[in-house]
C-alpha cells in the first residue's frame, strides 16, 4: 500500500521515519497545498513522501542537524526564505537538464541552489461596490492620503509584505521606501491583523475598501462555500511599480546538503517542474505555473494579463534585512 506520511511539526525534535523508497521534505508550505502533488507523485512512482511542516527556523534546524539531517528537500514560499536556507550553507547545487528546460532562467538560482515552482502576484483586493476600476494603478498610490482609513493588510512583518517592501526599496531606495510605508500605515483602517483571506472578509464587512493580498487566496475562498460570498464582493486589481510591472514572488525548492535520498529527491524536483505537477498547481492552488506552455486555470486566466516587475528576485531578496528594519522603525503593526 502506498504511504504518504504528513507530519505537522512545529519543533525540530521529532525525526522523520525512514523507508526504502522515500523522500523527506521540510516544508514551509501549508500541508493542504502540497498534498495533491504528493499523492499524484507517489501514485506514479511508488516513492513515499514524508513531509515535516516547519513554520519557523528552517535554516537554523538544518544547521543544527548538519550531516545527520534526514531532510532531502526544502519547500518554501518567498524568495527570501529560499535565500536564507541557501546562505546558511545547508543546500547543494543541482544540475538537471529537465529543470533547466522546464523553469525559466529568471526563476532559478544562477548557481543551481534553488528553483522556483510557482509564482503568485501580490496585488490589491478592491471592493466592487466602493472602488471603481482604475482607481488604483500603482503600489506607490497605496500611500496617497486619498486612501486614508480605507486600507487593510496583514502584519507588516509577514514574509509577503516584507518582500513587497523589499521590492519598493529595490525601485526607490530605503529613504523613499520608509516614506512609502509610513504613508501606507497612515492609510490603514485598522491595525494589521489576520491573513490575506481575513482582509477580504474585512472588505466584505465594510471595514475597509482595499487590501493587499496574494492572488491565489481568492481562488481558495471562491471554492469554500463559507467564504465565497466575501470573495465575490471584491475584485482583483493588478497595481504596478511606476514605470515597471507587478510584484511577483515564488514558491520554490532546494536540495539539502545532506540529502540521504538524492536520486529520489531529484526525481521529485524534476516531476514538480513537469506538465502534470504544474497543472495541479494551476488548477488546485490557482497559482501561476512556471513552466512555459502550461495553462493557467480558467479562474486565474479570467483575472487578466499583466506585466511582471523586471527587477530580479535575488535582488529583491537582498533588501529583506532593510525592509524588516524599516517595518520595525515605523512600528507598522503598532
Amino acid at each position: 500500500m502506498l504511504r504518504t506520511t504528513l507530519l505537522a511539526l512545529a519543533l525540530g525534535t521529532t525525526a522523520l521515519p525512514a523507508f526504502a523508497d522515500e523522500i523527506n521534505i521540510y516544508s514551509h508550505r501549508q500541508p493542504e497545498l502540497i498534498q495533491p502533488l504528493i499523492d499524484a507523485f507517489t501514485a506514479e512512482t511508488g516513492i513515499t513522501v514524508n513531509v515535516a511542516f516547519v513554520d519557523k527556523g528552517m535554516a537554523e534546524r538544518l544547521v543544527a542537524e548538519g550531516d545527520r539531517s534526514p531532510a532531502d528537500l526544502v519547500l518554501t514560499v518567498d524568495i527570501a526564505r529560499l535565500m536564507q536556507v541557501v546562505e546558511a550553507g545547508v543546500t547543494q547545487p543541482v544540475q538537471s537538464d529537465v529543470l533547466e528546460a522546464n523553469i525559466p532562467e529568471t526563476l532559478r538560482d544562477p548557481g543551481d541552489q534553488w528553483f522556483g515552482l510557482t509564482t503568485r502576484a501580490r496585488i490589491v483586493y478592491a471592493s466592487i461596490d466602493r472602488v471603481q476600476p482604475g482607481e488604483i494603478t500603482t503600489y506607490e498610490d497605496l500611500a496617497d492620503p486619498k486612501w486614508a482609513g480605507r486600507i487593510c493588510t496583514r502584519s507588516g512583518l509577514n514574509d509577503y509584505n516584507i518582500a513587497l517592501l523589499s521590492a519598493v526599496i529595490a525601485h526607490h531606495g530605503e529613504e523613499a521606501a520608509k516614506t512609502w510605508v509610513e504613508g501606507l500605515k497612515a492609510n490603514l483602517a485598522r491595525k494589521p491583523d489576520g491573513g490575506d483571506r481575513d482582509q477580504v472578509q474585512a472588505i466584505a464587512a465594510g471595514e475597509c475598501d482595499i487590501a493587499i493580498g496574494n492572488t491565489y487566496y481568492i481562488g481558495q475562498m471562491l471554492a469554500d462555500p463559507e467564504q465565497k460570498a466575501a470573495a465575490e464582493a471584491v475584485r482583483i486589481d493588478f497595481p504596478v511599480f511606476e514605470g515597471d510591472g507587478v510584484h511577483l514572488n515564488i514558491s520554490g525548492i532546494a536540495m539539502t546538503k545532506s540529502a540521504p535520498n538524492h536520486d529520489a529527491a531529484l526525481k521529485f524536483m524534476e516531476w514538480l517542474s513537469g506538465d502534470a505537477a504544474q497543472q495541479v498547481y494551476a488548477e488546485t492552488n490557482n497559482e501561476y505555473p512556471v513552466k512555459p506552455g502550461v495553462a493557467r486555470s480558467a479562474l486565474v486566466a479570467g483575472w487578466g494579463e499583466f506585466t511582471p516587475d523586471s527587477i530580479g528576485l535575488t535582488e529583491i531578496a537582498s533588501h529583506r534585512a532593510a525592509a524588516l528594519r524599516i517595518m520595525e522603525e515605523v512600528n507598522f503593526d503598532g
